[in-house]
């Protein structure tokens, strides 16, 4: 989760096809969540997630933050920060702005859905891409995810803007599962994401009775694993 490079620090990892909203589609509910990061099962830091309304109706900011502890700060001294301004129309969602810091690395995007490009800088470099329908940025998608799971349906594929590149990638809804947090035992939906053909598989637990709000993340790699982020806080 700390390394350096942006797009691999992003739990919500793949892409959301922009669908047509069903009647009776629900907002997405603002929220606060602090979660615990653990790296091979080595307590490596903390993570925020944060939701807020933005100033027009439909709107929405949706922040992360990735913060080093202990021994790790040594060598991760700055904060990994993604941003995602977004615009939600019932169950779909359409980012209009991304960006992203760590240390000296930075990325800005601009989407131009009339024109369906995106634009901006990727390590002081021009950026210009010609945009699918209903591609997501690497936060957007976990609100297109969240937005879907409330329609009780999951696309079995997504696209996300990876860096310089626009990658496909595969959801499967695994099931249900009651597991324990730090809020108490919780019901949840298990969704698992990967690359076609590829061997890391990231895994969330989405809990229903929270607003579909994900209380845990694992990635794991030839089934072995990498990362895990579990929920120890959460206000709305």
């Amino acid at each position: 989760m700390m390394r350096r490079i942006l797009p691999a620090t992003a739990l919500v990892l793949a892409l959301g096809t922009v669908h047509a909203a069903p009647a009776g589609a629900g907002a997405p509910r603002p929220f606060s969540a602090h979660y615990l990061a653990q790296w091979k099962d080595i307590s490596v830091g903390v993570s925020d997630l944060v939701l807020v309304r933005g100033t027009d109706p439909g709107r929405y900011v949706y922040t992360w933050r990735i913060s080093a502890r202990g021994i790790f700060r040594l060598f991760y001294r700055h904060d990994v920060v993604q941003k995602s301004w977004l615009r939600v129309e019932g169950a779909a969602v359409r980012p209009e702005i991304y960006e992203a810091e760590d240390g000296s690395s930075r990325i800005h995007m601009d989407f131009d859905w009339a024109r369906r490009s995106v634009r901006g800088t990727l390590s002081g470099k021009p950026l210009d891409l010609a945009l699918k329908a209903g591609t997501q940025d690497l936060m957007s998608i976990q609100i297109q995810v969240m937005q879907d799971l409330r329609q009780g349906r999951l696309p079995a594929k997504f696209w996300i803007i990876d860096k310089d590149q626009i990658k496909d990638f595969d959801y499967h809804r695994a099931g249900e599962a009651r597991i324990q947090t730090e809020l108490g035992d919780l019901d949840t939906i298990v969704v698992t994401s990967r690359r076609p053909g590829g061997n890391r598989v990231l895994t969330m637990w989405f809990a229903p009775s929270l607003g579909f709000v994900p209380v845990q993340a694992t990635r794991t790699r030839g089934g072995k694993l990498e990362f895990a982020m579990r929920i120890e806080k959460l206000s709305h």
